[in-house]
């Protein structure tokens, strides 16, 4: 195994290496963000499960549902996650040819893929619940050996999810060529992990911190136990820390992770020595192409017929690029599930529950709903516009080449990625406010606000795509979670900061009006702090697209 994965270690060292220029800078980046996230998620968990453990009777049983719930989501992750990853490692790696015609043993291949395949789609879910477990080691005394604990329960929880998804795919490539199999994969991953996501939001989980809101405890106690089966891997891992931290000495938990994940290598074993070699060949088969292009012609091509020959055939193509990858088009799949929770969270306030709420709260919630609609736009825009150029690949020394103007094509990549962006931006706000009741007035600046902070954000997106592009990657989706993409985060973040400073003084301002019975008109200040972020908007507008015009010019592909 390690002779066979011995050259994709050297690979990234040697990437490692070769990168050395701001190397450093980055990787203190990187570190700081992550001792930060680390601090805040294991801040977060050890408030909630000290104040769990001293609720009496019920506190050890509400923390190990929560424990058992967070592995039930990271085990569904995990699932999605080896789906596609197990496909890339076993059917479509670039050393698969060399090493299916080498002498290997199948058994040291099978094995192999198989641990690439679980550290690729593993690490993440790791480094997440290491915060999480250390403030359940911390609050509830797990001592110096429950690290051990952990890595016992964890490696075959983590374990049997690879082994599945590799079997799965297995199967599904000898029925679909691997690339049509990659796109119905991505599809069946980004609808599951919507579904998921959906589901447990609509289990209401806040519930379980009003306790009055039952009837009686039994009800109370049927509502923690919903989500749980004794056959499901997540309740055998969460069990095996809980009887540690609890101190209850039941192996059982532990004697089942273990053999379910034994068991299931070896009927994945089986399956590959029988299956792979079939599959294999049927992967080296290009998925079928239909004939979209006359429709996106006929469909798209008059709306756009006011528009010059150049900008209409860089849009034309824009949207033919993204509807022909399943892996874009299906992200709206997700980005709907996403939306859907988050109004269902804005409706899930209990603002209009039959009790008198203060006029001046309900405005604050408005307020702040704008910098959370804010952050969720940056997050989206990262997602669809910062990839934008990096997309274009080494083919874009075609474009630089020819007599096209380079200018043409960044407006057009703007106007296709920020126009349906404002679009849907405009929808939630006005959606949302009319949930929350909104008075005018904030009705108004939330409309004026998100206009400006979507243009902004989508200039700044594919500004900082082209001064940070990814031209050698495979997969869209990594575009974002690269150095650059938390640059562009970083940056939005900042600029929706310093838009909610700029209005909080005259919402400040309105709301003590409002508090003293005084007359509610806007104040004078309102209109110096829209004028500010009319001003900051066109700044952070007009710079990264010149920016990005100018390196584009410059760029050698």
């Amino acid at each position: 195994m390690l002779t066979i994965l011995g050259p994709k270690l050297k690979s990234f060292r040697a990437r490692l290496v070769k990168e050395r220029s701001g190397a450093g800078a980055r990787a203190l980046l990187l570190i700081l963000l992550g001792a930060g996230f680390w601090t805040a998620v294991f801040g977060l968990s050890y408030r909630i499960l000290k104040y769990i453990k001293g609720v009496e009777e019920i506190g050890p049983l509400m923390a190990g549902k929560m424990l058992a719930v967070a592995l039930l989501a990271f085990a569904a992750i995990l699932l999605l996650s080896n789906l596609v990853t197990a496909l890339s490692t076993f059917f479509l790696a670039k050393d698969l040819d060399m090493l299916v015609a080498a002498p290997v043993d199948w058994i040291w291949l099978y094995l192999s893929k198989l641990a690439e395949t679980l550290g690729h789609s593993s690490w993440m879910v790791a480094l997440m619940a290491v915060p999480i477990l250390t403030a359940y080691g911390v609050v509830f005394d797990g001592g110096p050996f429950f690290p051990l604990v952990v890595l016992a329960a964890l490696f075959p929880f983590f374990l049997m999810p690879t082994v599945i998804g590799s079997i799965l795919t297995l199967v599904l490539v000898n029925v679909f060529p691997a690339r049509r199999a990659r796109d119905l994969l991505s599809l069946i991953a980004i609808a599951a992990g919507g579904g998921l996501v959906l589901f447990l939001r609509l289990l209401r989980p806040e519930q379980l911190a009003r306790p009055e809101g039952f009837q009686n405890l039994m009800e109370f106690i049927a509502v923690l136990r919903a989500p749980s089966h004794p056959l499901l891997p997540s309740e055998w891992a969460a069990s095996a820390l809980m009887n540690w931290l609890l101190r209850v000495g039941d192996p059982l938990p532990l004697i089942l992770l273990w053999t379910t994940a034994g068991a299931l290598i070896v009927i994945g074993a089986s399956l590959h020595r029988r299956l792979y070699m079939p599959g294999f060949t049927k992967s080296q088969e290009g998925a079928n192409t239909g004939g979209g292009r006359a429709v996106w012609q006929r469909w798209f091509a008059p709306l756009f017929g006011w528009l010059p020959p150049t900008r209409r055939e860089f849009i034309l193509k824009d949207l033919r690029v993204f509807f022909r990858d399943a892996t874009q088009w299906s992200q709206l799949i997700l980005l709907a599930v996403l939306l859907l929770v988050y109004v269902f969270n804005i409706r899930s306030l209990p603002l209009f529950t039959g009790e008198k709420v203060p006029y001046a709260l309900i405005t604050l919630v408005v307020f702040l709903n704008q910098g959370l609609g804010g952050f969720v736009l940056a997050a989206i825009a990262a997602r669809f516009i910062f990839p934008s150029v990096s997309l274009e690949g080494r083919q874009l020394w075609l474009l630089r080449s020819s007599p096209l103007d380079l200018r043409a094509m960044l407006w057009s990549k703007y106007w296709v990625g920020t126009l349906p962006l404002l679009i849907l931006a405009l929808f939630i706000g006005v959606l949302t406010n009319r949930i929350l009741q909104a008075p005018p007035f904030m009705m108004l600046l939330s409309i004026i606000t998100t206009v400006c902070f979507t243009l902004a954000v989508g200039a700044l997106a594919l500004g900082m795509g082209v001064l940070y592009p990814q031209f050698d990657t495979e997969n869209a989706a990594q575009i974002p979670t690269s150095f650059g993409g938390l640059v562009f985060m970083m940056a939005a973040v900042s600029l929706l900061a310093v838009i909610i400073v700029v209005q909080a003084i005259p919402v400040a301002e309105q709301l003590r009006h409002w508090q003293l019975g005084e007359p509610a008109e806007p104040p004078a200040s309102l209109f110096f702090a829209v004028g500010a972020v009319f001003g900051i908007c066109a700044l952070a507008t007009v710079i990264p697209l010149r920016m990005g015009l100018k390196r584009l010019s410059a760029l050698e592909v």
